[in-house]
């Protein structure tokens, strides 16, 4: 069997369990429903972990437990895309004070510990008072679009200017044009992936219109804070085994107009945000 058979197995409707033996973190982001077996599990040192509600893009198929923590984004003044990170501020725990990051978004209380899963919680960016740049820069992969791009530039507005009528031949067109970026960059340790959205659907789901008015409204209010210019953000990492899906990359039975993870066949629909819960892991002390 090639290597990377199982890893990328060929599309079918049947759910595939994977065999062996997998890191504790891995398996933290497996039964995130517990935080008891999660603890029990990994017992790691660190901090900033522990129960933690957020707000993602809907895991509608799939193995893995839950969505995709979105990431609140803005358009400065010249154009460009920058990922919002949590006000850092000083608390007391445990007769100590600790630097935590965290802010009120729209009603919600947003938090690193929405990134703290799959290995991120490792990155130096995920530390609140890291020196990170919050700059949504290109990556050159996943999209034919983004070929010709110069890699690590900071994405602007002017990128997505066709984003009410682009397609690429999978699914609709005209939901939005998506890219792969970094953000958190620092001088010591990776990025965070994560896929931008620029779509004309956002005002809808805001308002609650038509086929979104099930979405809570206290949902409607974090998404209208979090967003700007018809753009969206998450951080690109399945919640099942860590891989990096794309938004209209496969053709695959009901994923043509979702976010698809090939690994495993997890799809998540980013026009359906939801809050939800997890165990969140502890990030290294500083």
């Amino acid at each position: 069997m090639p290597a990377d058979e199982d890893k990328y197995p060929a599309e079918t409707g049947r759910r595939r369990f994977v065999k062996g033996v997998v890191g504790s973190a891995s398996l933290a982001s497996v039964a995130a429903g517990s935080a008891a077996a999660v603890n029990a599990a990994t017992n790691p040192s660190g901090a900033g972990g522990g129960t933690t509600e957020f707000i993602g893009i809907e895991l509608v198929s799939g193995p893995a437990p839950r969505g995709m923590p979105i990431i609140p984004v803005e358009v400065t003044d010249n154009g460009e895309l920058r990922g919002v990170w949590p006000e850092v501020q000083e608390v007391e725990q445990g007769g100590q004070t600790v630097s935590i990051a965290q802010q009120d978004v729209g009603g919600t209380t947003y938090s690193a510990r929405w990134f703290q899963y799959c290995g991120v919680q490792q990155y130096a960016g995920t530390q609140p008072t890291a020196d990170a740049d919050n700059s949504l820069l290109t990556r050159t992969d996943k999209y034919d679009w983004q070929a010709d791009l110069e890699a690590g530039r900071t994405f602007t507005v002017d990128d997505f200017s066709d984003y009410e009528t682009w397609g690429n031949g999978i699914g609709d067109s005209g939901l939005g044009k998506p890219a792969m970026a970094d953000w958190r960059s620092t001088s010591d340790g990776r990025p965070m992936p994560v896929q931008i959205l620029r779509t004309p659907e956002l005002p809808r789901m805001i308002n609650g219109e038509g086929k979104y008015s099930e979405i809570p409204g206290s949902v409607r209010d974090f998404l209208e804070a979090a967003t700007d210019q018809d753009f969206m953000v998450w951080l690109d990492k399945c919640t099942h085994f860590c891989c990096t899906p794309g938004f209209k990359t496969s053709d695959y039975s009901g994923a043509e107009n979702g976010v698809y993870c090939q690994c495993h066949q997890s799809i998540y629909d980013p026009f359906s945000p939801v809050q939800g819960q997890f165990v969140a892991l502890p990030r290294p002390e500083e």
